[in-house]
């Protein structure tokens, strides 16, 4: 059944850049009466799914909501387990991701990250710089709000660019994510409907998808599923239905 659903994805159609927000660690957790860091835990099972998943499929930039600026609020035990167990990720599979031809990239204010983290991220970085099949980029330390301050604040520092000249374009060019591509798909699990502040320059015209899969229980089917459910929609831009369908015509 797995290979048949598959066999109905499109790689002409693929999303060029799919990005996921994690949710549902903590329910998932609740509902077997553990704690919530077993929950974080059994949620880096489903990453590593994904990102195989990803690649499988031909998609070539991924980026997972990992820790957000509004989870250094959490109790102080919880944002030291996941520091951890983020670090350990990084040990672990940095030789796979090279090996598996993917890149580490991060985004965010990744300064507020504790040293000993910051210090393999960045080594894990240098380690899949040379990595071109699949870019897998973590949000850490992310917020959308808070990466729009740093772009107004990058501008106004450099004095480069007088305010009649800023546009949309170059605007872009100060976010995080300068140098990815716009996304294509959004996820999020365990079925809330709100972004959490997240991308909130980069969804303008996202296509989203919201399932009530907790995070710990997803897996490649579901994304094959969302990517099935993605290549269903007409993206539109703005456009009608008639001008798009005209365009892609020409």
């Amino acid at each position: 059944m797995k290979e048949k659903l598959e066999s109905y994805v499109d790689p002409k159609k693929l999303p060029a850049h799919v990005v996921i927000i994690m949710d549902g660690n903590g329910r998932w957790a609740k509902k077997k009466n553990l704690d919530r860091i077993s929950g974080h835990r059994e949620g880096m099972k489903s990453v590593r799914a994904v990102v195989k998943g990803a690649k499988d499929l031909g998609i070539k930039h991924i980026t997972l909501y990992a820790f957000s600026a509004q989870n250094w609020s959490r109790p102080k035990g919880e944002v030291n387990a996941l520091m951890e167990l983020l670090r350990q990720y990084l040990l672990k599979e940095g030789d796979k991701l090279s090996e598996n031809d993917v890149r580490l990239n991060a985004i965010g204010r990744l300064h507020e990250l504790p040293e000993d983290v910051h210090k393999v991220l960045t080594q894990t970085m240098e380690k899949t710089r040379h990595c071109r099949d699949l870019t897998l980029t973590l949000a850490l330390s992310y917020g959308g709000r808070e990466e729009i301050v740093d772009a107004v604040k990058k501008i106004a520092s450099n004095g480069k660019i007088s305010p009649n000249k800023i546009n949309q374009s170059n605007f872009s060019d100060y976010l995080y994510t300068k140098d990815l591509p716009e996304p294509d798909l959004m996820i999020r699990t365990s079925g809330e409907m709100r972004l959490s502040n997240f991308m909130l320059w980069q969804l303008a015209y996202t296509e989203i998808y919201v399932t009530k899969t907790l995070w710990p229980n997803f897996r490649k089917r579901h994304l094959v599923k969302a990517i099935l459910n993605y290549q269903k929609r007409e993206r539109r831009f703005g456009l009608t239905g008639e001008q798009v369908r005209a365009r892609d015509v020409i």
